[in-house]
């Protein structure tokens, strides 16, 4: 998994997505495919600190050719995964634990405040509070709580406003952690659970 920083246009290039490798091995020929948009394409070729490089793996910043993709196609917060091999999608919804660490009021369903996952920066919608948690033990200690404040852990579900690409914290840690932010402060953090696909 690779979350796009940024996509250039370089002349007789062409289009070069550029980002940090999270997960696995980007390779030239290799088929991949960019969520949430489903778009499926070929490596040409492969760059790192301006050297040709045949692979990149985790840690590696690189930036990568790809074939009949144009820049308006592809952004930064887009998510790029083998085609072959469990390939990224965008989703419907995510099921998340989080934290309150900083909020002067209450969290009711329906807040849609900015989740900050990977390079993808998007309001998603709180829409259920599914039961309030204590972080050490993970027990429940209530069931679907009116309102969430500081301190607070809970499992929620919420709702991307705009398509973005998520993942499981267990099976891609890197693009299973995000923040939430609201008037300039970092609201929550949290960790996927649960996603639902979009076919």
């Amino acid at each position: 998994r690779i979350p796009l920083q940024d996509v250039y246009k370089i002349g007789g290039i062409g289009t070069v997505p550029v980002g940090r490798v999270e997960t696995g091995t980007i390779k030239t020929g290799q088929v991949i495919t960019f969520a949430p948009v489903s778009l499926t394409t070929e490596v040409r070729s492969i760059e790192m600190k301006h050297e040709q490089i045949s692979h990149g793996v985790p840690g590696d910043y690189i930036g990568f050719n790809v074939r009949n993709i144009i820049v308006k196609d592809i952004r930064r917060g887009y998510v790029v995964g083998d085609a072959k091999n469990d390939p990224p999608s965008g989703v419907s919804e995510f099921t998340a634990l989080i934290i309150i660490l900083n909020h002067p009021g209450h969290i009711y369903p329906g807040y849609t405040p900015v989740f900050s996952c990977h390079t993808a920066h998007i309001g998603c919608k709180i829409r259920e509070i599914i039961a309030k948690v204590d972080l050490l033990t993970g027990k429940k200690l209530e069931d679907t709580p009116k309102y969430l404040k500081q301190g607070d852990s809970a499992i929620i579900k919420s709702v991307p406003q705009k398509a973005m690409c998520v993942e499981n914290f267990a099976d891609y840690p890197p693009l299973g952690r995000f923040s939430i932010r609201d008037m300039n402060h970092t609201v929550a953090v949290g960790v996927i659970k649960n996603i639902t696909r979009i076919e």
